[in-house]
């Protein structure tokens, strides 16, 4: 099995510290950055997995709330997502009417939150078409100048060349590659 030299700088994942690394697939300076990390997306996941827990639970009392008129905070949280703090200060500065029948039988127009926070419609973006490269042979490296260049094993570039789907082109018994998209991997950008 060979043994690779090259030394590419990049930058940590996680504590965006810059270090070199020896291969291009290596995302952490150490061991200890990637458990952390590792530890963080579990608990995103776990997160993600609460929140859509209760959401499924709530969603019977959404579609009752979403039929009245005029709701309490708690339910008006739950359906805008706005925090009870926020709604409160809403209240008292008498940008949203609201009615008291009593301690905690507060009730909020839904109309006057609705016009308020309406949903904001993001405008989807069309696909991009692929468009096809023409590189001129003068543009580009062959497998083993790219090798000899950023003395890698010729292996390890085509293994790269696959991973980053960059574009080939051969003539004859050599395979081109574009030197900008080579050097912008080898580089660590």
């Amino acid at each position: 099995m060979g043994f690779s030299k090259l030394k590419i700088p990049k930058i940590c994942e996680f504590c965006e510290k810059p270090f070199e690394a020896k291969t291009i697939t290596t995302r952490f300076c150490s061991k200890a950055c990637a458990d952390k990390s590792g530890k963080r997306q579990k608990q995103l996941q776990k997160a993600a997995e609460q929140k859509q827990s209760i959401l499924e639970n709530s969603k019977n009392k959404i579609v009752e709330i979403q039929t009245r008129p005029y709701i309490s905070i708690t339910e008006a949280t739950i359906l805008f997502g706005i925090s009870k703090d926020t709604l409160r200060r809403l209240i008292k500065n008498e940008i949203i009417p609201a009615h008291n029948f009593g301690q905690r039988l507060t009730r909020i127009s839904k109309e006057h939150l609705e016009k308020m926070f309406t949903a904001v419609e993001i405008p989807k973006e069309k696909e991009a078409k692929p468009e096809k490269l023409n590189y001129t042979i003068e543009d580009c490296y062959t497998l083993s100048e790219v090798s000899d260049k950023f003395g890698a094993n010729p292996s390890t570039v085509s293994s790269v060349i696959r991973k980053f789907s960059i574009p080939k082109k051969q003539v004859g018994n050599f395979v081109y590659v574009p030197k900008e998209q080579i050097d912008k991997i080898f580089a660590g950008k």
